[in-house]
């Protein structure tokens, strides 16, 4: 089958070459992301590959429809970029990969809070310069630690193991609790409230819908134990970045690591060292000395991208024999933020 790979990179190229090897699907990479300005370059491909910074509006998949395509396969668990009611309307299915690898997820999430914690950032950059003061490095034990995990869904539940690893107090919150992982691993299920009121690290696990939509706004950050660090390894719009910037600035927050952001599309997956920035809240939280932001890399392991590259094809193949699709992205939850 004939389909066109938007979004990608070097790595996405060596997976996917390397998943497609015995399945013989004619693969065309693309750079761009799809947008309605590059729509036109899938005209004839029986199906297109997209990743969660494309913008799937209806426009562009009337385009791709017109265009031949029967098949929008998104390598990602998210859904939030694409108009799922505009696809069903069309007939034009959707399928994701709903899981690829949680422990590539986890431990990114824990890696950032080490990271912060310990200021490996700027303990680094100051060696660089022979800089070989301790000073302003003073980090804490997490041993002992509250850490409040908010969603225990496959990397909700890792990230949870990681931490009683470390010998910290792990407490959860689930719309659904589930006792017996909570005995398994040793953790307790409590009310959003009291994780925000006790935890010393809040790690975010939860899917981006009209209800966690800014769930840490203004008023969560303001019931959280001062000097927390936060942790956000999920959706960006998970947590309102101007909230985000006037608890850090007043101290209320200690820190936060941000693997993703509320309007990172444009902007991250792109090499804009030559570039003014032109998000201004953005800018503003990079410049503060405790906050670290990586550009959506928690997935970034040949693990995860090696289980993403096969998950993607197999849904491919899956519809190219006319069987029915396994991962297919309903309009139940349809959610559009802006």
């Amino acid at each position: 089958m004939k389909i066109a790979m938007f979004d990608t990179h070097s790595y996405d190229r060596e997976a996917f070459e390397g998943a497609n090897a015995n399945l013989g699907h004619d693969l065309r990479f693309f750079e761009p992301r799809l947008t309605r300005e590059t729509v036109s370059l899938a005209a004839g491909h029986a199906a297109v590959c997209a990743f969660v910074n494309d913008k799937i509006d209806a426009g562009v998949l009337g385009v791709l429809f017109a265009g031949g395509t029967g098949l929008l396969a998104l390598r990602s668990a998210g859904y939030n970029h694409v108009d799922l009611v505009a696809a069903e309307e069309l007939g034009l299915p959707v399928v994701r990969v709903p899981e690829y690898s949680p422990h590539a997820v986890a431990e990114h999430a824990v890696a950032l809070c080490l990271t912060l914690n310990r200021k490996i950032h700027r303990a680094s950059a100051r060696v660089r310069e022979w800089n070989f003061s301790l000073d302003g490095l003073v980090g804490f034990d997490l041993y002992g630690k509250t850490v409040g995990i908010v969603g225990t869904g496959r990397i909700g539940q890792a990230t949870a193991r990681i931490f009683r690893g470390f010998g910290c107090n792990v407490l959860c919150f689930d719309a659904y609790p589930n006792a017996q992982l909570s005995a398994e691993v040793g953790f307790e299920y409590v009310p959003l409230a009291r994780i925000y009121r006790e935890s010393d690290v809040i790690s975010l696990h939860m899917p981006l819908t009209p209800e966690t939509h800014h769930m840490i706004d203004d008023a969560a950050l303001d019931s959280m134990k001062p000097g927390a660090m936060l942790i956000n390894t999920s959706r960006g719009a998970l947590i309102d970045s101007r909230a985000l910037v006037g608890a850090l600035k007043k101290g209320q927050l200690g820190s936060a690591g941000l693997d993703v952001y509320e309007v990172e599309g444009g902007i991250f997956f792109r090499d804009l060292s030559n570039k003014v920035l032109q998000d201004d809240v953005l800018a503003r939280l990079l410049s503060f000395p405790n906050v670290l932001v990586t550009s959506h890399q928690a997935f970034l392991t040949r693990d995860a991208l090696a289980n993403i590259a096969e998950v993607t094809l197999s849904n491919i193949s899956t519809f190219e024999r006319g069987e029915p699709l396994v991962n297919v992205v309903r309009t139940e939850h349809v959610f559009h933020p802006h």
